[in-house]
């Protein structure tokens, strides 16, 4: 049974103005979807590539999929008995997976399952939503907030709880929060290099650098700032950008609401849901250079997709996911590089 909805506790912030559009580039084209991948259930809202290019994706009912994205052929890897959300392949074919419902487990290529981690800072794991492994098997995830579930992830969007955070698993086990307080933290990479990660912040409007290495090692810093859309799922790409799904445009009410007194989001919050906030229907992801700059900007607003929460690029394919569809879509190739 779903538990209630909770109070709401708003956290005060004055959002950056909203960029009209980010940054308009000679290469801003549209979300133009080329073909459908089925998945055959629903909900694939992670969306990533093995070494083979394959495709790994997880339903709300619990299967991982594994999928050849030119002929569309599925394979079941198995099933997590709970919600998958981020998932990153390992070099032995295993998944490593964030599940809502479980923590973070590792699922081998025979479908079996372990359970990493249930508990983090001595409170169970609940909404792990991305991760990423070191080639030493360290890995690093992300919980987008401590105070909500998944069906009411919007009370955390308007509460602005600031519960999320990033942290580390070593290779013996130990784990180790890195940061806390982050805005709904979410899609997670690593640097080529391995010495930062990129964190996105989706209710912060931006994704940060972390650094793993090197001076700076322990501090973070601005890689994107002020976005014009709610930042989900990124991943590194073969062409070396950065993926950035979009999940919606940015509230105009909302931002207004934010640095008022937190009754007025009680109120919104408390109102029937028809006629609360709700994500404007848009297909969107960009891609970034590793300076952070624009590269690819494709937004359709045509309500033939929606909801992007992924998108992954392996060898000129992009390939995008959502919460709320069935399908994975393929894109057009973008050209040029801004």
């Amino acid at each position: 049974m779903t538990p209630p909805r909770r109070l709401l506790s708003p956290r005060r912030w004055t959002p950056p103005p909203a960029p009209a559009r980010q940054g308009r580039t000679p290469t801003t084209s549209r979300f133009a979807v080329t073909r459908r991948i089925a998945t055959g259930g629903h909900g694939p809202e992670d969306v990533v590539f093995d070494r083979h290019g394959h495709l790994l994706t997880g339903l709300a009912d619990g299967t991982i999929l594994r999928i050849d994205p030119a002929t569309g052929t599925r394979t079941v890897v198995g099933n997590t008995a709970g919600r998958p959300l981020g998932l990153q392949p390992s070099a032995d074919d295993a998944v490593l997976v964030c599940d809502h419902d479980r923590g973070l487990l590792r699922m081998s290529a025979d479908g079996s399952l372990e359970v990493l981690l249930d508990t983090v800072a001595g409170r169970p794991l609940t909404f792990a939503s991305n991760v990423v492994e070191g080639p030493d098997g360290t890995i690093w995830f992300t919980v987008s907030t401590r105070r909500w579930n998944l069906e009411h992830y919007l009370g955390d969007v308007i509460e602005h709880s600031c519960t999320g955070l990033l942290a580390r698993r070593d290779p013996d086990g130990a784990v180790t929060v890195l940061r806390e307080g982050l805005k709904f933290a979410n899609g997670l990479a690593l640097a080529p290099d391995a010495s930062h990660l990129l964190v996105a912040e989706t209710t912060g409007y931006r994704i940060s650098r972390y650094w793993l290495t090197g001076p700076k090692a322990g501090t973070a810093e601005p890689f994107v700032d002020n976005l014009a859309g709610l930042p989900d799922n990124i991943s590194l790409g073969s062409d070396r950008l950065v993926w950035v799904s979009i999940a919606a445009p940015r509230n105009t009410l909302l931002d207004r609401l934010l640095p008022l007194p937190g009754l007025l989001r009680v109120l919104l919050w408390n109102m029937p849901e028809a006629v609360r906030p709700k994500p404007t229907p848009v297909a969107w992801v960009m891609a970034f250079d590793l300076d952070g700059r624009l590269v690819h900007d494709l937004r359709a607003d045509d309500a033939s997709y929606g909801f992007v929460t992924s998108v992954a690029e392996h060898d000129g394919t992009v390939v995008a996911g959502s919460l709320h569809e069935d399908d994975l879509v393929v894109l057009a190739e973008p050209t040029g590089r801004g």
